[in-house]
Parts: structure tokens; sequence; C-alpha cells
């Protein structure tokens, strides 16, 4: 056993990872006036919130209070219930940790809001079973407002970027790509570019997204005197008695060992960058298609089970569909299809030729029913379908609407085109009549404005995935007109969304459900309390920022108890 003296250095709290509840759980800490450690392995600050669209999943928040927008305790446990409740092999989805989570949440950006972060709502961001009881279909999401980079001074080229790069909220971002359509959006272009060429005369950077919210997190936290240190990986849990006591880093390469007087918090993201992982617990998802930081390893993960630690969830993922167009094998950041095949004009189907699937709804969802039906049809990768209408007016794969796509894209296969359906079916290997009946019968459901077989449209959060422009359907819209044109989508993610499980003070329990004194964690290091399903955007970071609240909460108040 170690003594005291073994220690290199002592803090009152040690968090191992800086992605969405690090520094907010190290802001709670210093308000109370405890010293807190933040050790990030990477070069840079954030982990994959700052890279995300930073967006927090938060029932009954201010900001619905301040726009006149109804939401109650009892309306989002409704909705809650309806979505995660009831899941009996999802244990962090327990009744009182949700119930916890509804709760604590509000209060946590209520208490963020008094450091000084500047938090908003998105106007509108359907849940994503708006349908379902106690659904919102304005949304509940939280965001951080743009945040001048250069205030960070020296610590801003450590901060991650985000996938948004122009000085554009959220809300803007989505609707620029409309600008051949709207003059509204016209109106946004010239703003966002008045913006930045403001920004660079007055010598300010703007970041977005992610970005935005994990910049500002980290001034506060840099101001309140959080120590922040990069390149400094959580290698060994510290622990005696049953009780972690602290960590071990490395400091220019060697081993530093730093006890934590009140605990340590583990929030060093999922696994999704650890292949060896997968292939155990997600056969068949391929790291390849990640969009998670390259820290996502699972290391910590795997250190708090040798400890004892029970984990669950582990073979679920925060599925996000990807369409790797040439060149972006090897992108950082892969280029999305969520809204691809549910805009008008444009399916999904299996390697057969048959649609399976709402094109619309959560990625969550869509990945996982991709998965599910690889288990009896080839799906892995689906074809998207898709013609002109569809070729002429959207993005894809982050090119530009219309017809001039790179000739790399037809050379190497990724981008299929014929003047017909059946010519279609035949570039992608699928039995010509499976495609064209496919085809036929969704232009059925698109005449009558009723998709009878998946029920695509029939939800706000289908018609916003879609387009605003389009009637009588955002969603629903025929292809009837040539070339016809398909490309692969795969079953990508943002996260992995199973690991060790907590308690609803974010405690680290064991197979037994007795508590490992001393080690709390959050983030997807943790399984999610949101159990097997994604309720709307933000429901990663929502719960991390939430759970290092609560963690921070606990630590302070219960340093004596057990």
């Amino acid at each position: 056993m170690h003594g005291m003296s073994d220690f290199d250095e002592e803090f009152d709290f040690v968090v191992v990872g800086s992605g969405g509840g690090s520094m907010c759980a190290a802001l709670y800490l210093r308000a109370r006036g405890k010293s807190v450690l933040i050790l990030e392995k990477t070069d840079l600050v954030g982990g994959t919130t700052a890279r995300s669209g930073g967006v927090m999943w938060i029932p009954d928040n201010p900001f619905m209070r301040r726009d006149g927008v109804a939401d109650s305790y009892e309306k989002a446990a409704t909705y809650l219930d309806s979505v995660a409740g009831g899941q009996h092999d999802a244990p962090a989805a327990s009744e009182v940790r949700r119930h916890t989570y509804l709760t604590q949440a509000p209060q946590m950006v209520q208490f963020l809001v008094d450091q000084g972060i500047r938090l908003t709502r998105v106007s509108y961001w359907p849940d994503y079973y708006d349908d379902r009881p106690g659904g919102s279909s304005e949304g509940r999401t939280v965001v951080a407002e743009l945040f001048n980079v250069n205030e960070l001074g020296p610590w801003k080229d450590k901060l991650r970027p985000s996938f948004l790069t122009v000085p554009a909220m959220l809300e803007e971002a989505m609707a620029l790509p409309d600008f051949r359509r709207s003059w509204k959006s016209r109106g946004l272009m010239l703003k966002v570019a008045g913006r930045a060429i403001a920004a660079l005369l007055t010598g300010k950077r703007f970041v977005s997204a992610g970005a935005a919210l994990q910049g500002r997190m980290l001034q506060a936290a840099l101001r309140a005197g959080v120590d922040i240190r990069t390149d400094s990986p959580g290698v060994e849990l510290i622990v005696e008695d049953g009780a972690a006591v602290g960590i071990t880093t490395l400091r220019d390469g060697q081993p530093w060992r730093v006890r934590a007087r009140l605990g340590v918090l583990v929030n060093a993201g999922g696994f999704s960058h650890n292949q060896r992982m997968r292939d155990t617990y997600q056969p068949g998802t391929s790291s390849a298609w990640s969009n998670a930081t390259p820290g996502d390893t699972g290391e910590m993960i795997e250190e708090m089970m040798r400890h004892g630690a029970a984990v669950a969830q582990m073979e679920e993922m925060v599925g996000y569909q990807t369409t790797l167009a040439p060149g972006s094998e090897q992108d950082d950041i892969k280029p999305s299809a969520q809204r691809m095949t549910a805009a008008p004009h444009a399916i999904l189907v299996d390697q057969s030729g048959v649609r399976y699937m709402n094109e619309g709804g959560s990625y969550m969802a869509y990945c996982k029913g991709m998965l599910l039906r690889d288990k009896t049809v080839p799906a892995v990768p689906s074809w998207a379908i898709f013609d002109s209408q569809y070729i002429d007016k959207y993005m894809l794969a982050g090119t530009m609407p219309g017809r001039k796509k790179p000739q790399r894209w037809y050379d190497e296969g990724y981008l299929r085109r014929s003047d017909s359906v059946a010519g279609l079916a035949r570039e992608i290997g699928v039995d010509p009549a499976a495609l064209v009946g496919t085809v036929a019968r969704f232009n059925g459901f698109v005449a009558n404005n009723a998709d009878e077989d998946f029920h695509r449209g029939e939800r706000s959060y289908d018609r916003w995935l879609g387009d605003r422009f389009h009637k009588p359907s955002e969603t629903l819209g025929s292809i009837d007109t040539g070339p016809y044109y398909a490309v692969p989508v795969l079953p990508g993610d943002v996260g992995t969304y199973g690991g060790v499980l907590t308690d609803e003070h974010a405690r680290v329990v064991r197979e037994d459900g007795s508590v490992i004194k001393g080690l709390y964690a959050t983030g997807i290091s943790t399984a999610s309390v949101m159990g097997r399903t994604y309720p709307g955007a933000g429901s990663s970071i929502g719960p991390s920022f939430t759970w290092g609240y609560v963690a921070a909460q606990h630590a302070v108040n219960n340093s004596g108890d057990a």
C-alpha cells in the first residue's frame, strides 16, 4: 500500500478529460473554494463536445421560460418516460437517474449563466420523438453564443476546433445552404459575411457551436483558477482500501502521482477509436466511420472496470449516418448524411433495393435501424437514392447544390448515375425490378402526401430535417426526374453511448450495486441516462454537463461519507 508521501502533488478534485462536463464540475468546485486539476491526454482541450454542435438537451430550461415556450418537470418526465422508460436492459436509465437529470439539468444551466457563461436556445429544434406524450416541437436545446476565441490569449490554439468554420450560430448555419432559394438566407449570408469582416478588422476571431461552448467554459475555468494540463493522460487510478484517492498521469513522459482529496471524475470519452472494443461490444461498426475525437480510445473505461466498475449499454452508440466521399476517409470530420435522405426526392434502400425505415428521425435510430436490418438483409452500406431535382437543390457530401461533382467521385464508384431507375439499380448491383418497385411505391406515397410504410413526415422533427420551402410536405418529394443517382451511406457515430454504470450522484458502482468511493464519472465514459434512445439534440452533452455538476456537488457536500 502507498502512503501519503508517495504523491507528487495534491488537489481537492481531479478530472480526467476536458470534454463536456469537466469544466462544469471544476467551476462548481472552485465556487466552493476547492482546488481542481483537469488532465487532458491530447494536445487540445474540449473533447468531442468542442467539435460537435455544442447542443445540450435541457428540459424546462430558463431560455424556454424567457421565450414563452411551455415546459415543466412533469411534461419532460412524461416524455422521457415514454422514450427512455421501461428499458429493463438499460440500468443507467433508471427512474431515479432520469428524475435526477430532469431536476438537476436546468439548475446546472442556471449555475453556468450565473458564472457568466453566455447561453441561449435554438428557436426551433424539435425533440426527436416530438409526437410522443410530453414531446416538444419547439425543442429543449441550449447552445452557447458566439465566442471570440482571441479572448483566450495563449490558450486559443489549445481549443479543439469546431466542425463549423463560419462565424454563424447553428441556427444561422443551417439556413445558409438555402441562399439560392430564399431572400432570408441571402440576408443571413450577408450578415455572417459582415460579421466575419468586422471581426477581421477588430482583431476578433469568432467560433461557433461546440467550440463556442467549450471556449466559454475554458475561459471561465481558467479565470476561476482551475489547473488544466494538456498531453497529460490518466494512466492509472490509485485505489486504497477500495476507494479512489488519486490518479497517475504522465509529466515529461514520467509517471506522476496526484492525490485527489475529494475524488476523481472520469470524463474521458468513449471507445469510438478502439476497434478491439468495438469488435467486442459493437460488431459490424468501424472506428473509420466515427466523428469522435481521436482521444476516444476507451482505456479509462477499462481502467475503471479493472477496479470493479460495472458497465452497461456497451453495444449502444450515438449513430450519425455518414457518406465517405473519396478523399474524406482520412478527414478528421467525416461528411454528414443526416439530412440527405430526409430531404425530398431521396430515400434509403438496402442492398436488395428495398426501403426499410423512416429516413427522418434521430440519427441514432437511423444507424440502429441500419445495423439491425444488416442482420437479415445486407444494409451496411445502404444506398441513398435520389434524382436530379435533389442534386439541383441540396448539398451532397459537403458540396454545394448542382450537378457538377468531382470526377473522382464517378471514377472511384462513389457517386453512381443512370438515366433510368433500372439502370441505376444495375450500377449499384441490385435487382432492377426491386428498385423500380421501391421507387414507384414511394412516389405513390408522395402523390398522396402520406408515407404509409414508415410515416416519414408525420413528426415535426422529420419535417424540420427536410426542406422548409418544399410543399405540401417538407420531406416527401417524388423521385422521377433523371438522371438518377446513388451514394453509399454508413452507420457512423459521434461517440459511443455505453460505459461504466453510475448512480444518481454520478458515483461509479460495482456489479453488486456498491459504490466505488471517491470515483465519479460522466459523459460517454458512462452508460447513458437516456438508455438506448436519443430524445433530442444534445442528449450526450446535456447529461455530460449535468452529471459533472451533480458529481461536484456530491464531492463537496459528502466528503466525509461513504
